[in-house]
Formats: C-alpha cells, structure tokens, sequence
C-alpha cells in the first residue's frame, strides 16, 4: 500500500474543502443579480446615528437591521449566528439598549441612535473593555466577540461596578461556542476596575 505522508493528506484535504467551499459561492454570485434587482419592493427613507455619524437613506422595508450594517454600510465586525435572536453574535446597542440586530428591522431605526463594535474605540485607541478582552483571552475563534463586547458595555455604562453574578446574567443571551464564559466575565470585571487588569486564569 503506497503511504501518504501527513503533509500531502493535510494539503489535499484543505483543497478538497475548499473546492466544496466554492461551489455554493459561485452559485451564490450567479443567483446575485436575480435577487438582488426585484422591483416593487416596498422602501422607506430613514436617518440614523451610527457610531456617531448621521446618516440619510432609502432602505427596504425587509431588510434587518443586521443586513443594513454589513451588507450596506460595511460594518462587518456585527456578526450573524443563528439569525433568529437566539446566540447573540449580533448584538448592537440602540439607543444604549443591547438588541439582536437580527431581530429588527431597519425602518424600525429610524430617529435612533445605533453603536456597532467599530464605535468603541475612539481616535484609533481600544476601549478599555477591549483592552481587558485581550489581556483576559477572553476571545477564542472570536466569532461571537462583537456581540459579547456590546452586551457587556452595555452593562457598565449602566452599572459601572457590578459583581461576577450580575455579569453573568446580563451576559446570559450571548451564547459562546468555545465555552469561554469565565474567560469573558473576568475581563469584564477587570474592566470595571473590580478585578485585576491582567490574567487568564478562569474566574472564581
């Protein structure tokens, strides 16, 4: 039997995965103008404040407010999980209050106030809430990141000095697929300045 060392096995795995990955993304930009031009959609004319900056324009009465952040605004650091209010990676705060932006519509937001996870740093330095996810590992595949760093700004703008457990139950809607819950609330805690500014051990 001829054998096959562990380096070609690895190189002709990831290219067969990433043949089958690219099969469903040619189709996707095939189907792309078909959807993407379907007259008779209803539009409505909103103005919003995102991470500060007012904004003025028509948008489709179907879109979420997810959709309007990463597919027409840029915005990419909100995350879709589930996309049906379930996980959380799509947290953003809207008019200070965390909500699913996968879960609203865009019409609904107009005259509000929306902050995405590129609002928190200011003048190109990182909030101290990132700067404590950092030194906390507090990120694993950082998939669900955006959402838990929304979620807990949240919280200290509220509560600017709260205990493990009320970080944990505000936390609780923000699901983590590594499971690095403990990891997260003690930045959080170290960000409130109730913790130690570095670590990496898991909270007690």
């Amino acid at each position: 039997m001829k054998k096959i060392s562990r380096r070609r096995f690895v190189e002709g795995t990831s290219a067969g995965i990433v043949a089958v990955a690219a099969i469903p993304a040619a189709e996707a930009q095939q189907k792309a103008p078909v959807t993407a031009a379907q007259p008779g959609v209803p539009r409505t004319t909103i103005k919003v404040i995102v991470n500060g900056v007012e904004r003025r324009m028509e948008v489709e009465d179907r879109w979420t407010l997810v959709e309007l952040l990463r597919d027409h605004l840029n915005l990419t650091g909100t995350k879709i999980g589930c996309d049906r209010g379930e996980c959380g990676a799509c947290t953003v705060l809207v008019d200070g209050t965390p909500l699913y932006s996968c879960s609203q519509l865009a019409v609904w937001m107009n005259g509000r106030s929306i902050q995405t996870v590129e609002g928190l740093a200011k003048n190109g330095k990182l909030d101290p809430l990132q700067e404590a996810f950092i030194q906390h590992d507090a990120p694993q595949c950082g998939y669900c990141t955006s959402g838990q760093l929304m979620i807990a700004k949240a919280l200290l703008v509220k509560n600017a000095r709260p205990t493990h457990d009320e970080v944990r139950t505000a936390m609780t809607g923000n699901l983590c697929r590594c499971s690095n819950y403990n990891h997260y609330v003690e930045a959080v805690m170290a960000a409130s300045g109730t913790a130690p500014s570095t670590g990496g051990g898991n909270a007690a």
